[in-house]
């Protein structure tokens, strides 16, 4: 189980400077251990100055050490001294398929394997360029949206809620016309390249003539170094790699999830401008919902 404090350190890890996240990690791996800790002795375990930890816990909220400290003893408390934080089994983050597993375990052991994923995007999605993306987004003259096998699924869901929303977008299966449309866009338009691996040919291509028409471009992608993040002005790496017999069989949870912050986050921009967008979608779509009172 997470407490709270947990929760709030990986929900800023991402706008920490290098050092700061030091020690949050030494933090988030010895929560139990924290609390018997002076600042000095922190310091030293983490590998970092004692201003590096205050500059970390104030970036969060906290107005000192002894405030950090207190909290956390409050909370390990609750939780029954830290025995469900520190002391819980480590599910491998590099989900291995055991032949000798039973079935049983499967369901249990990818849901925690995805939700360690969902914790790292969440350290991994930096809030200034959250912001960055929403406002790019909300202002584009045309949104274009670019993938490739399973990253079909996350570029539907994205246009569809974009659609909802009354944004100008558009979403080719066609690798090609992904390209000629890439082709065309102009210095007012976004064009957003989803891809798990960052190493998908059509979907990299269609990025780079975007660039190259002058549109701002967003990736979506779990490998910084991967060839889309050339081609990215906006990069979005949610978390780590994960394989399994050559396919990112996890890929889709980090990209949906993406997808509904940022859904959740234009809306949020303009509230009342795009629920008003969404009643008239509402309005649209009503005469397709089943009625169980019709008669038939």
């Amino acid at each position: 189980m997470k407490n709270n404090i947990m929760t709030l350190i990986e929900s800023g890890y991402a706008d920490l400077r290098k050092s700061e996240k030091q020690a949050a990690d030494y933090i988030l791996d010895h929560m139990d251990q924290v609390p018997e800790m002076p600042l000095d002795r922190l310091a030293k375990a983490a590998k970092v100055s004692q201003p590096t930890v205050l500059r970390m816990l104030k970036a969060l909220g906290y107005d000192g050490y002894k405030d950090f400290r207190y909290q956390l003893v409050a909370e390990l408390a609750k939780a029954g001294s830290g025995s469900e934080t520190g002391g819980q089994t480590q599910f491998m983050y590099g989900y291995t398929l055991d032949k000798k597993a039973g079935l049983d375990e499967i369901p249990v052991n990818i849901t925690m394997t995805t939700g360690k994923m969902l914790e790292e995007t969440m350290k991994n999605f930096p809030g200034k360029t959250y912001r960055k993306v929403i406002e790019t987004l909300k202002n584009a003259r045309l949104i274009d949206i670019y993938s490739v096998e399973n990253s079909e699924v996350v570029a539907v869901d994205l246009l569809t809620k974009l659609l909802y929303l009354g944004l100008p977008c558009r979403h080719f299966t066609d690798c090609y016309l992904q390209q000629i449309t890439a082709g065309q866009l102009t210095d007012r338009d976004v064009a957003v390249g989803i891809s798990y691996s960052g190493e998908s040919k059509d979907t990299v291509d269609a990025m780079k003539a975007a660039k190259r028409s002058g549109a701002c471009t967003v990736a979506i992608t779990n490998f910084k170094e991967s060839t889309i993040s050339k081609y990215a002005d906006i990069l979005i790496c949610p978390s780590q790699e994960q394989h399994f017999y050559g396919n990112a069989i996890f890929s889709r949870s980090t990209q949906i999830l993406i997808v509904d912050m940022i859904y959740m986050g234009l809306i949020s921009s303009d509230y009342e401008h795009y629920v008003k967008q969404l009643n008239k979608c509402e309005k649209v779509v009503r005469g397709k919902a089943y009625d169980p009172q019709r008669k038939h």
